[in-house]
């Protein structure tokens, strides 16, 4: 049976998805895709992956969405005259093991209906929950981890990205249903050997 897709998808914006997304692709010499890019398109997530990873197998698929603005996504596809459709979305064709980042958090809207977690969903993919410790994180947290859990969505693992706090740890892990959880420390230096340092198996 062909292994599922890995979806990295975080509690929030900002805490990490794209750092976590270069080490998996690295560490597992996986496929990347990015199905939607809001914004900053001279320096999207792709590019960002691609100048972090060394190895020669990776292959870097295009976003199926390339907007212009930086905002959510069903808002920059409004100001941009287009409309984001689940439909449209298609894995791209590869024997390599997939890693897709997503956009913010679950929650996230592509249009006024559909969120990020229905296109988990759509994509048949296993979940690496990203998670970055601040006040209001174990809320958000436990939040996604319900949305998921009702959803019958897989996660693969739970990787808590930078300062540990072993209280936040703790109770999150207390509500689980026991997935592999990983710590990866702060990169004070974001570069292609420090990103090769941090292998992570899941």
């Amino acid at each position: 049976m062909k292994e599922k897709p890995l979806f990295i998808t975080g509690i929030g914006t900002g805490i990490g998805k794209t750092v976590v997304a270069a080490i998996l692709t690295e560490s597992l010499k996986a496929d990347y895709w990015k199905p939607v890019q809001s914004g900053d398109l001279d320096n999207s997530d792709t590019m960002k992956v691609k100048s972090l990873v060394a190895n020669d197998k990776t292959v870097f698929h295009t976003e199926a969405y390339r907007l212009t603005q930086p905002f959510s996504p069903h808002k920059s596809a409004a100001l941009d005259g287009v409309e984001i459709e689940l439909d449209k979305f298609k894995l791209p064709q590869t024997n390599n093991t997939l890693i897709i980042e997503g956009a913010g958090g679950l929650m996230v809207p592509l249009n006024n209906k559909d969120l990020m977690i229905d296109l988990i969903k759509r994509l048949d993919a296993e979940v690496v929950l990203v998670i970055q410790h601040y006040l209001g994180s174990i809320n958000h947290t436990l939040l996604s981890l319900e949305a998921l859990y009702n959803r019958n969505i897989p996660i693969r693992a739970i990787i808590f990205n930078g300062d540990s706090d072993e209280y936040s740890e703790n109770v999150i892990k207390a509500h689980t249903k026991g997935e592999p959880t990983v710590s990866i420390p702060k990169l004070l230096t974001l570069n292609k050997q420090s990103v090769a340092s941090q292998s992570i198996v899941i």
